[in-house]
């Protein structure tokens, strides 16, 4: 017990305290784990983040899970997810409580600035992605072509198809770049591996009955919990790509309006922790079917769902699967893909809903550069979007 306590305490205040999206948060573990409390050499966590990188879902909340899961075990990964995401969920629920108890609250010009700060917040993870998961211009390519399919065909499906054609275009014709990471040897976890056979089946059953779920399953409450259940299986690159996905499994079924939506991705930017407690507004919101904390709290679930099946499955296995090498050409296309996707999600609902004027896009430029050349963090410049929206944009 005092292991289990001290693994989510640990994280809880990290969860409180972690602005800055997933990348910033691989650097707070790094700094606090690595280097200070010492609970993993370099090189495993170096190896624990190549894992969770080839994963669908929340990269970063995956690292934290993994963390957990080698300091405590299996209750250890749960204490360290629960520390981790407890704060941002509590916050986004009280932002979804206040819209449901004062309706008019959301026609107010501070909301129309959140709007547009999600404009520039999705701008600058456009392109921060791009230089990092898109600098050559075979992946270029690849991510200007998702993102014009996706505007096309502007279907669930047409998400899931590009990812699959991403990854083949990475298998044939992309290589990866400098060498080849180290063997994962390090990776030493005292975890029972028929737990996690019975956890990679379990992934396999929930994948393969996503499509029937998603269609005609009854009722109607197990329909919306297989929206995020899907995009949780779906996102690769972090937390701001389950916006597009999010959106297309929710907004179109009249479960959510897109004003709503966009609202609470808005206040999502302004609270510290994994981008994925916007399943916590979302859940308390929907309409019919899942309403309230409960709501919350099985949003919550449904989205982590398949990380915790995931990585749970593999991490254990993870020191025998050598230096995948055929897995790293297969993720260079995928996650090409995936800046196209997010590209395609910035014009459509993001700009549409959030630039309406050029005074709008007049703020919206100057966010983007305090975001990228002033380097303010987000949480800052959201709060500064409130407050101007609501003082010009009434």
């Amino acid at each position: 017990m005092p292991a289990l306590l001290e693994v989510f305490l640990q994280f809880f205040v990290l969860g409180s305290t972690s602005f800055g999206g997933p990348v910033a948060h691989l650097g707070y573990f790094h700094e606090r784990f690595v280097q200070r409390e010492r609970w993993i050499t370099p090189e495993a966590y170096a190896d624990l983040v190549a894992l969770c990188q080839l994963l669908p879902g929340p990269s970063s909340s995956q690292v934290g899970m993994g963390l957990g899961l080698m300091r405590a075990g299996w209750l250890g990964g749960l204490a360290a997810w629960v520390g981790f995401t407890l704060p941002s969920a509590v916050l986004m629920v009280l932002a979804a409580a206040l819209l449901m108890a004062h309706p008019t609250w959301i026609e107010g010009g501070w909301l129309q600035g959140l709007l547009v700060a999600a404009v520039a917040v999705v701008a600058q993870a456009v392109l921060s992605l791009q230089r990092k998961l898109a600098p050559d211009r075979q992946r270029a390519s690849v991510m200007v072509l998702a993102a014009v399919l996706v505007l096309l065909v502007p279907r669930a499906w047409a998400q899931v198809l590009v990812l699959m054609l991403g990854g083949l275009v990475g298998l044939f014709l992309l290589t990866p770049p400098g060498q080849e990471p180290s063997e994962p040897e390090r990776l030493i976890l005292p975890l029972q591996r028929s737990v996690a056979v019975v956890l990679l089946g379990l992934a396999v059953v929930l994948f393969m009955g996503l499509p029937w779920l998603s269609a005609i399953a009854r009722p109607l409450v197990v329909q919306q919990l297989s929206g995020f259940v899907r995009a949780g299986s779906m996102v690769f690159g972090g937390g701001h790509v389950v916006l597009p996905l999010l959106e297309q499994a929710l907004v179109p079924s009249g479960w959510i309006d897109l004003e709503q939506f966009l609202a609470g991705y808005g206040a999502a930017q302004a609270v510290p922790g994994p981008m994925f407690s916007f399943a916590a507004f979302l859940g308390f919101n929907l309409q019919p079917g899942l309403e309230g904390i409960a709501g919350s709290l099985l949003a919550l679930i449904a989205l982590y769902f398949p990380s915790f099946l995931l990585l749970g499955g593999i991490l254990p296995f993870w020191s025998d699967l050598g230096r995948l090498r055929t897995m790293r050409r297969v993720l260079l296309g995928i996650n090409a893909s995936v800046v196209g996707i997010l590209l395609a999600a910035l014009f459509q609902p993001v700009w549409q809903a959030g630039i309406r004027s050029s005074l709008e896009l007049s703020l919206a430029l100057v966010v983007f550069l305090l975001l990228v050349c002033w380097r303010q963090p987000a949480w800052r410049v959201v709060l500064f979007c409130a407050v101007v929206g609501g003082l010009t944009l009434s």
